[in-house]
């Protein structure tokens, strides 16, 4: 049994730098184009490879999201030579015969195949490079592509025949259509935002429709029937569904997500926001996808805005618990493949997945009896925009003044943060007079929080409230962080975990190796 070396549970800033850094690696030299890669193997073997569905169509848009998200949010630093390679990866996968993101059956061949399950991915790579690049190219793409999209597809379903028949394509029938069209929610919402693109919030509210009234139903439940078995695409879409009732202020629509977070969600995930990857009877059952645990932290974090604070800890503690000790930061399991012919897929991999998110269990990145570990490229674009996300919103102000949702270590314009997972205490220090909230998790009591440097505040809606506090003089909050035992109830084992706070202390991990945490005793 091995325990991992670098395990990352504090810093949300240095997953996403790690993450960008993976994001710039994984050119396919090979390739005229220079697509990213798709897929990744690390055990038994060590590759990185083209996939006909999902390399052109789907990596980029994950990436640029991901990598411009945490630049805008954290000041990340980034190879401006990586972001122009995905956008030239994003826009050709654009430059087939219908304005839709389409991928080459084969590398020297042609865009042929098109999936409408990576529309969502086309407008993740579209709406970053309008918003953080002024890609006026991407503008005039997307405009073009909602058109294509709202003259081929309708509530009933898409007119294959046109799209095989006046384009040449191969159609690719989703599961349901939660794992299609319905995923393109969310970055329509934020191209929405960033333009003002009326047809983009028009298709965004004719998805909703059909995804609230035949799928996310107003009891909250799960089926794997009207979802899907990919639980990926169930969980982006509820985050998108809480996207659109954010930025509409619907209060319905969140209340219908708000139901389903609380009651069918719990059908694929566990307390620390691990959820399995396919929820078929068959599938493996530790092995998760990250993608989804981002997912369900982007979703809380607006349930949390929203004036239900109880979700903010839910956040705190899957961050902590799960997405961020999941990150590949130990590479020395990894070995290198016999590479006589210099294949560009076989070359410095381990490397080159330094800073990968995968398919882990809640223990570690080998679910039991697992024979094959693998960090598909695209989960390190959904695990640094989620990161990104948190970041902003773990301090955030506005015209209530300043709140301190997640107990990170953050600096921003208005506040600076230590947290008391690395340090003594809470500690916080306003930058400029503003009112001040700080999330009360629900294992403190209020009363017994020791508060140096203010007078004591206002318990409010899960928070203490301060009026007037001090300016430029730190706020200590002294607490306990309570060791407390919970049981993950998976499909075929329990699996204990010791808590400090919101933190992992020691799980079980049943002797597998590449574990994150300490093993229960």
């Amino acid at each position: 049994m091995a325990q991992l070396q670098d395990v990352n549970t504090t810093d949300l800033k240095e997953a996403m730098r790690l993450g960008c850094r993976t994001m710039s690696s994984v050119f396919d030299a090979d390739d005229e184009h220079g697509v990213p890669y798709f897929g990744s193997v690390v055990l038994p073997e060590a590759r990185l490879s083209f996939s006909s569905g999902t390399s052109e169509s789907h990596v980029p848009g994950r990436h640029l999201n991901a990598m411009l998200a945490a630049e805008a949010a954290a000041g990340i630093e980034l190879d401006e030579d990586a972001v122009e390679q995905h956008a030239k990866a994003a826009l050709f996968s654009y430059s087939g015969p219908a304005c839709l993101p389409l991928n080459r059956q084969e590398r020297e061949g042609p865009l042929l195949n098109f999936h409408s399950h990576n529309i969502r991915e086309g407008f993740h790579a579209l709406y970053p490079l309008i918003r953080y690049r002024g890609c006026e190219r991407a503008l005039d793409v997307a405009k073009e592509s909602i058109r294509t999209i709202q003259d081929l597809w309708k509530p009933e379903g898409w007119n294959i025949e046109r799209i095989k028949s006046e384009f040449g394509l191969e159609a690719h029938v989703p599961e349901s259509f939660i794992t299609g069209v319905a995923r393109c929610i969310g970055p329509l919402v934020k191209l929405y935002r960033a333009t003002s693109l009326s047809s983009a919030l028009e298709l965004a509210l004719a998805l909703k429709e059909k995804a609230v009234n035949e799928v996310y139903l107003e009891a909250g439940d799960y089926d794997e029937g009207r979802f899907g078995s990919h639980t990926h695409s169930t969980t982006c879409v509820m985050s998108s569904l809480a996207q659109l009732a954010d930025l509409t202020g619907d209060a319905s629509l969140m209340n219908r997500v708000r139901a389903f977070y609380d009651n069918g969600l719990w059908e694929i995930r566990d307390e620390l926001g691990w959820v399995i990857e396919s929820s078929r009877a068959e599938a493996q059952p530790d092995r998760g996808e990250v993608n989804n645990t981002g997912d369900i932290v982007e979703t809380a974090l607006l349930l949390g805005k929203w004036g239900f604070p109880r979700y903010y800890q839910d956040a705190e503690r899957i961050l902590r618990g799960h997405l961020l000790p999941s990150q590949l930061r130990d590479v020395s399991f990894i070995d290198e493949p016999d590479n006589p012919d210099s294949i560009d897929g076989l070359t410095n991999v381990a490397d080159r997945h330094l800073g990968a998110f995968g398919f882990p269990a809640p223990y570690g990145h080998s679910p039991v009896d697992a024979t094959r570990i693998s960090f598909n490229m695209d989960i390190v674009g959904g695990a640094v925009a989620s990161a990104a996300e948190a970041h902003l919103d773990a301090v955030r102000a506005d015209e209530t003044g300043v709140h301190v949702n997640l107990f990170f270590d953050n600096e921003t314009d208005d506040a600076a943060v230590e947290s008391p997972y690395t340090h003594e205490n809470l500690r916080i220090r306003l930058k400029k007079p503003a009112a001040l909230w700080v999330r009360l998790p629900c294992w403190v009591d209020a009363a017994q929080i020791r508060i140096g440097g203010s007078d004591r505040p206002v318990v409010a809606n899960g928070a203490l409230y301060f009026a007037s506090p001090p300016v430029n003089r730190w706020l200590t909050f002294s607490f306990d962080l309570p060791e407390e035992v919970i049981t993950l109830k998976h499909r075929t084992r329990d699996i204990r975990v010791r808590l400090r706070g919101d933190s992992v202390v020691a799980m079980d991990n049943f002797g597998t190796d590449h574990t994150f945490f300490e093993p229960f005793d």
